[in-house]
């Protein structure tokens, strides 16, 4: 895995407003270049930290804000505890993500394996719920089959701003 470059580092932390101390890597980028997902190692600071894909692009954070506030969170919750299908896949996502966040971990950090391996993407225990869109179109776009970020993301009319927004930072 290639680390992540000072350059990148610079516009995350433009992009989402504020520092970032456990950034591993870029998983995704828009058609401009710039980074859309970064990759977290699972501990911060000393401590747990449970979601590993962060959506960075300030465009889509803002679509996907607005698609939250029209309730597509209680629908997506609905739908997972009514459709055995999409709850069986949305329940193999968490375990992915969950294999995932654990092969990341260091000989160091190995403690925490009981604790981050019985929470899903973002920290979920309850593999019904569905906390926040963002986290789910972050793992479906650095490569979780995760079929509430997959259905999130193939909504959106435009997949990314039209002008290079990051390229001012």
């Amino acid at each position: 895995m290639e680390r992540i470059s000072d350059k990148d580092l610079e516009i995350v932390i433009k992009q989402l407003k504020r520092g970032v101390s456990n950034v591993l890597s870029v998983c995704h980028r828009c058609s401009y270049g710039f980074p859309t997902v970064i990759l977290s190692y699972p501990i911060r600071d000393g401590v747990p930290f449970p979601t590993i894909h962060y959506l960075t692009c300030p465009y889509l954070t803002k679509e996907i804000s607005r698609l939250e506030e029209k309730g597509l969170i209680a629908e997506f919750e609905k739908r997972i505890k009514s459709d055995e299908a999409l709850r069986k896949a949305y329940e193999n996502a968490h375990k992915e993500v969950i294999n995932k966040r654990l092969s990341l971990l260091s000989k160091d950090d190995e403690r925490w394996v009981g604790l981050l391996s019985v929470v899903g993407t973002g920290g979920i225990r309850d593999f019904t719920a569905v906390k926040c869109l963002h986290l789910h179109v972050a793992d479906y776009l650095a490569g979780i089959n995760n079929p509430v970020g997959k259905q999130v993301y193939e909504s959106l009319n435009q997949k990314e701003c039209s002008d290079a927004l990051c390229s001012r930072f």
